[in-house]
């Protein structure tokens, strides 16, 4: 689902600011998975008229020049792609993103609690639900191999409004009505 997930936050992205040309997109090349959704990244981009600009950050000593970077090549927003060396410095990203008045996009909420933008992405805690009825199922005899595999049915959109404002940004009504949470 990552090509799709991740046109979707293009598509945020540019609904929140209009005038969006150029994406600065923080990955890991040392990720297969990272690797695999800047590539995907690219059709969409094309599409909504998005020039990217790859910031590859292979651990947490890099974030510092990859923002830096991003200011040089006067990109308008920031995309973050699923990484645990990101994941692990939610809070880091999202603090050097306001201080370089990068309006910010990522999978997880989470972020968005450390001070990002927005998020948009599967709902972990529905996710972690429907993990259990697998255990129960394993539990109770069935083969592992036997189950489906599922993919995530619900997804959620969390948006800052502290942080919209403290760039400056007025995130449109219709964003918002559709949002599951907006932080004031």
């Amino acid at each position: 689902m990552a090509p799709e997930l991740g046109g979707k936050r293009l598509e945020l992205l540019k609904e929140i600011v209009p005038k969006l040309s150029r994406v600065a997109v923080l990955w890991n090349p040392q990720n297969p998975a990272s690797t695999l959704n800047w590539k995907e990244l690219q059709l969409p981009a094309r599409q909504l008229g998005l020039q990217l600009h790859s910031l590859e950050v292979r651990s947490p000593t890099g974030f510092d020049k990859a923002f830096e970077d991003a200011t040089r090549a006067r990109a308008g927003a920031l995309a973050i792609m699923p990484d645990p060396v990101f994941v692990t410095n939610l809070k880091r990203i999202a603090d050097l993103a306001a201080k370089s008045r990068l309006p910010s996009m990522f999978h997880l909420r989470e972020f968005v609690d450390a001070g990002g933008l927005v998020a948009y992405g599967p709902d972990r805690s529905d996710m972690f639900r429907r993990a259990a009825t697998y255990v129960d199922k394993i539990l109770k005899g069935a083969k592992p191999g036997n189950l489906p595999i599922e993919q995530p049915t619900k997804f959620e959109l969390v948006i800052n409004l502290k942080t919209a404002k403290a760039l400056g940004l007025t995130i449109p009504p219709s964003l918002l009505l559709r949002a599951d949470q907006v932080i004031q």
